[in-house]
């Protein structure tokens, strides 16, 4: 079964299509399998970061001060 795709226009700054037209070429992959690669795992990582918004909702708030004095106190910074 074929894979449906749609055409877009996308305008890279030009270090950044160097530096893809490289990597497509070491890689031995196109430009498009690179940035629907990078757009994929961009939004795979979106979803998670939702997720994790979901799960920790009902937790209580603190101010960012409270956290700074918790973290000091724990050692961590």
């Amino acid at each position: 079964m074929a894979t449906q795709t749609k055409r877009a226009t996308i305008y890279f700054d030009p270090e950044l299509h160097k530096a893809l037209k490289i990597k497509a070429l070491e890689t031995s992959r196109s430009i498009t399998d690179l940035v629907n690669q990078a757009v994929r795992e961009s939004l795979t990582e979106d979803a998670e970061d939702i997720l994790a918004f979901e799960e920790r909702k009902s937790e209580p708030l603190i101010s960012y001060d409270q956290m700074l004095k918790k973290l000091r106190k724990d050692g961590r910074i």
